[in-house]
C-alpha cells in the first residue's frame, strides 16, 4: 500500500491521510491536542489542515482551531515537522444568519484572513494557503494574482482551492501556464465511498469530485486531490452500528448506500477491519492519488485511521456494483 504521497513540482512528501482540525478547540484542546498531534506526527503524519473559519458557528471564540494548533506549535517546536494548510475567503458564520452564498474574496478580505491566520497559528508562513469558497463573478486570474503576491511576499509556499468546479480549476491552469506560475498545488472538494449515491447536502456552495474532476485529477497530478467528508459524516458507523433508525435523517440514507453498507460490512470481514479502515480505504484504491482529511476525536481514532493504509485492499474490493 502507498503510505507517501509527494506533490509534483514541490518539496511536499507526506503521508496519505490528512488531520482534519475542526475538532480543535471543541472536542480537545490544551493537553488534549498535545497528544493528538504529536501521535500523528510519531506515525508518520504530517499535513495538518484547518481554516480560518474553524469552528466560528460555535460563539464566541473565532479561529478556534488555528489558535489550538498555534498554541502546540509554540509548546512543542514542531513547526518544520508539518505541512500546515489553512483557507481563507469563506463567508462570515458570525452574523445572525449566516449565508455562504455571501462572498468575501476581496484581495483585502483574503489578506485580512491571511495575517490573521499567521497570527494564530504562530509562524510566519503557510505551506499551502486555500481559497475556501469561490466568486465566479472575480476572473480566475485576479484570484490567482492575489495568491502570487502572498507567495512573493513569503507568507505562503504554496497555494490551492476549495470547493471549486473543474471549470474553475481549468480557467486558474490556463492563466497560470501563461504566466508561467506553478499554479493550485492541492484541491479540497467532497469525496466519499457514498457520494455517488447520496441526496444533495444543504450548503449547495460545497462542490463534489464528481468523475469530471476525477478524470482531471488523473491529468493534473500537480494539483493534489485532499478530499473531505472522507468517513461519509459517520454514516456506515452508524448503520452497520445501530441500525437504520439512527440514520433515517442522513442525505447518505438510500438505497444504494444501504447496499454499499453490505459491503462495507463484507470488507470488515474480510480484512479484519474496522468500519473507518473500509471507508478510508477507498482513498487508497483511486488511480490519482488523494489525500483524504479525517478529524479524530481522540488518539485512538489516529491511529485506527492510519492503519488503513497498510491494509492491502483492493481496487476490486471497491468497484461499483451496487
Amino acid at each position: 500500500m502507498q503510505t507517501k504521497i509527494t506533490i509534483p513540482n514541490t518539496d511536499i512528501e507526506i503521508y496519505p491521510l490528512g488531520l482534519g482540525t475542526v475538532n480543535a478547540g471543541l472536542a480537545w484542546d490544551g493537553k488534549d491536542a498535545d497528544r493528538i498531534f504529536d501521535a500523528f506526527l510519531d506515525m508518520g503524519g504530517s499535513l495538518i489542515d484547518t481554516a480560518h473559519i474553524y469552528s466560528d458557528w460555535v460563539k464566541p471564540e473565532r479561529a478556534r482551531s488555528e489558535r489550538v494548533i498555534g498554541e502546540w506549535l509554540e509548546r512543542s517546536g514542531k513547526r518544520n515537522r508539518i505541512v500546515l494548510a489553512t483557507k481563507g475567503g469563506h463567508p462570515d458564520m458570525t452574523v445572525p444568519n449566516p449565508d455562504t452564498h455571501i462572498s468575501r474574496m476581496k484581495k483585502a478580505d483574503m489578506e485580512a484572513d491571511l495575517d490573521s491566520s499567521l497570527k494564530q497559528l504562530c509562524t510566519d508562513y503557510i505551506d499551502i494557503y486555500f481559497y475556501h469558497r469561490d466568486d465566479e463573478s472575480q476572473p480566475a486570474a485576479e484570484l490567482i494574482e492575489v495568491m502570487e503576491e502572498f507567495r512573493w511576499k513569503g507568507k505562503i509556499r504554496y497555494y490551492g482551492c476549495s470547493n471549486w468546479t473543474t471549470s474553475r480549476m481549468k480557467a486558474a491552469d490556463q492563466y497560470c501556464t501563461e504566466k508561467g506560475y506553478r499554479g493550485f498545488a492541492a484541491n479540497q472538494a467532497l469525496l466519499n465511498l457514498g457520494y455517488k449515491y447520496m441526496n444533495p447536502l444543504d450548503d449547495d456552495t460545497l462542490v463534489y469530485a464528481d468523475e469530471e474532476m476525477q478524470q482531471y485529477h488523473r491529468g493534473h497530478t500537480e494539483n493534489l486531490l485532499m478530499p473531505y467528508m472522507g468517513v461519509c459524516s459517520g454514516f456506515f458507523h452508524k448503520y452497520l452500528g445501530k441500525g437504520p433508525d439512527a440514520v433515517k435523517d442522513s442525505p447518505y440514507y438510500t438505497d444504494g448506500n444501504l447496499k454499499m453498507a453490505e459491503r462495507v460490512r463484507a470488507l470488515c470481514d474480510k480484512y479484519n477491519a474496522t468500519v473507518s479502515q473500509v471507508v478510508l480505504g477507498f482513498f487508497g484504491q483511486q488511480d490519482f492519488d488523494c489525500a483524504p482529511l479525517y478529524g479524530p476525536k481522540n488518539v485512538e481514532q489516529i491511529e485506527e485511521a492510519m492503519k488503513a493504509f497498510e491494509i492491502p485492499f483492493e481496487k476490486e474490493d471497491y468497484t461499483d456494483t451496487v
